[in-house]
């Protein structure tokens, strides 16, 4: 009660959200308190006017927090990629008109994601919306989850009414990076933020290192530059918005395909290491074929996917021999000897 009302006294937020049921990789762990959190819920609303919301993650969930009044609900990035529990829940809300947010799977998979809607879409529920709280993946970044932005800048191209809330606390991990993560998903044009605060962090029961405090939570806010939805600048302004939104991705184009060589490199070791061929036909035939069946469903030609997947196997057979300026023959980095296929 004492965080809601330091919340609500900020005058910025809407919605409490609250864990009343938190799903934990291994038992022993905090998993919520249960139903009877349902009933601080709803003190919660009566004395501070926020609206509320829940995790739900089974039928019962839902029929308990229906029961209690919750005005919102929320289904968990450990819940989404399971279609039968997704499929459980639709058949739950069959009928209810309440909204309802799907975070984004750990892992970066946009058909699961779609597909967590299309089942609720099927049971007859109209008000969705999405939650980006970032993914699961294996390279090392500065966050807890890695933002990767193409995937809602994506599932917005495929759902362009649909309205994304960005989750800064789970995708930075550390409260001194969630402005960061907060801030470029405004710019990028995502609908609102979901933000964790708690009035002491320090001896929070899950998650601490990436809780505000209200006092915290208040500043932030404050300090966010919040765009208006249809710009209204001139074109220039609205080609730097764009060109910035690239310069982003490209970093993380970048950074993505300088983790991927590293990877390259290690392959050539160990294969010089067995004594094995660097050039493997059929497995670069069998990458080919896949990123061109790829590039139907990204809206990708063939002609520009095959010019850069050349492109990225001649860098990847130059790894494979070795670092030096002179490490692979000129005829072996033409496109069409590169064809004839590296590890990868």
């Amino acid at each position: 009660m004492a965080t809601a009302k330091s919340i609500a006294a900020a005058s910025s937020a809407q919605v409490f959200r609250a864990g009343v049921w938190k799903p934990r990789t291994r038992p022993g762990a905090f998993e919520g308190a249960g139903k009877q959190a349902l009933k601080w819920l709803q003190q919660v609303k009566a004395e501070t006017g926020l609206l509320t919301m829940t995790e739900v993650a089974t039928a019962e969930h839902v029929e308990a927090s229906l029961k209690a009044g919750i005005d919102m609900l929320w289904i968990g990035a450990r819940t989404t990629p399971n279609p039968f529990s997704v499929q459980e829940l639709a058949d739950a809300l069959r009928g209810v008109d309440i909204p309802v947010f799907v975070k984004n799977p750990i892992n970066p998979d946009l058909q699961l994601w779609i597909g967590a809607f299309e089942r609720l879409e099927r049971a007859g529920l109209k008000r969705l919306a999405a939650i980006h709280r970032g993914f699961s993946w294996f390279e090392r970044t500065p966050f807890r989850n890695s933002p990767m932005w193409e995937f809602p800048i994506r599932l917005k191209a495929a759902y362009p009414e649909l309205e994304i809330v960005c989750d800064p606390s789970h995708i930075a991990g550390r409260r001194d990076r969630i402005a960061v993560i907060a801030q470029q998903a405004l710019d990028l044009g995502l609908s609102g933020l979901m933000i964790e605060v708690h009035e002491d962090p320090e001896n929070a029961w899950s998650d601490s290192d990436q809780q505000l405090t209200p006092v915290a939570y208040r500043q932030l806010v404050d300090s966010l530059i919040f765009r208006q939805a249809e710009p209204t600048a001139t074109m220039r302004d609205r080609l730097e918005e764009l060109r910035d939104l690239i310069d982003q991705l490209d970093e993380e184009i970048a950074q993505k395909m300088g983790t991927r060589m590293d990877i390259a490199a290690r392959i050539g070791d160990h294969k010089r290491e067995h004594q094995v061929a660097i050039l493997q036909p059929e497995r670069w035939d069998r990458i080919m074929q896949r990123q061109l069946g790829l590039a139907g469903h990204l809206g990708l030609s063939p002609a520009f996917v095959r010019e850069y997947m050349d492109a990225v196997h001649r860098e990847s057979i130059r790894r494979q021999y070795g670092e030096g300026e002179n490490a692979l023959p000129e005829a072996e980095g033409s496109p069409q000897s590169a064809r004839n296929g590296a590890e990868h």
